[in-house]
């Protein structure tokens, strides 16, 4: 968090979200695999993820490897998804006052757009990777990878300063890995989990929070 900001005083600022675990109750993803993997090899690539062995990129592609779903089905399952409850009350307080939202995920379009739309949020801006259906197969491209890192299948950083525009403050809600390299490139940081962890073990200053409601809190005091 680079420095204290009253949001009322701002004339430009634009929030950023991540999606699962942050707009989502849980991460759908993972949940996806859990229920419509037919084999258990996307563990081992999680794990080679999370120690750092492998980048998102790698460990996407394998994982929807071992998905085997039909359009009607996988539709089923994203009407499904709950959102934070607080969600729809801090986007119309943000849209009220006139801050620009923007969703970066490590997720795919279809998946999230699918769940956006039948939570009535078609209309937010949304940048992540992007998903084909091939039968019951699901196919992965990633355009906004970085041609120079490894690490990330959607440069969120590289879509964050872009989309924020000259002179704007930055605000970043996020809670794991993929939020960390945009989180560093933003004014306020609101964090949970393990970007929380990141923020606490390298001494960072970030708010924490454990749900939206604590951010649309923030944001209701500031606006007063």
């Amino acid at each position: 968090m680079k420095k204290t900001v009253q949001a009322s005083k701002i004339v430009k600022y634009t929030v950023f979200f991540d999606f699962d675990n942050t707009i989502s109750t849980f991460d759908v993803f993972d949940d996806m695999l859990v229920n419509f993997a037919k084999s258990s090899s996307w563990n081992k690539l999680e794990d080679k993820w999370e120690k750092g062995k492998i980048g998102s990129r790698e460990c996407l592609q394998g994982q929807l490897k071992t998905i085997k779903i039909s359009r009607k089905v996988l539709n089923r399952y994203l009407v499904g998804i709950k959102l934070d409850p607080y969600f729809d009350r801090l986007i119309k307080l943000l849209e009220k006052n006139k801050a620009k939202v923007i969703i970066l995920s490590d997720n795919f379009d279809y998946i999230l757009k699918s769940i956006l739309k039948s939570k009535g949020f078609e209309n937010l801006e949304v940048y992540s990777n992007r998903l084909r259906f091939a039968g019951e197969r699901l196919r992965p491209i990633f355009p906004f990878v970085h041609k120079n890192c490894k690490v990330c299948a959607h440069c969120k950083t590289k879509n964050l300063l872009a989309k924020s525009g000259e002179n704007s403050i930055i605000f970043y809600i996020g809670d794991g890995r993929s939020d960390i390299c945009p989180s560093r490139y933003s004014d306020v940081v609101f964090a949970k989990d393990g970007l929380l962890d990141y923020y606490k073990l390298n001494k960072l200053p970030c708010l924490s929070y454990n749900s939206l409601k604590d951010v649309y809190k923030y944001f209701q005091r500031s606006f007063a």
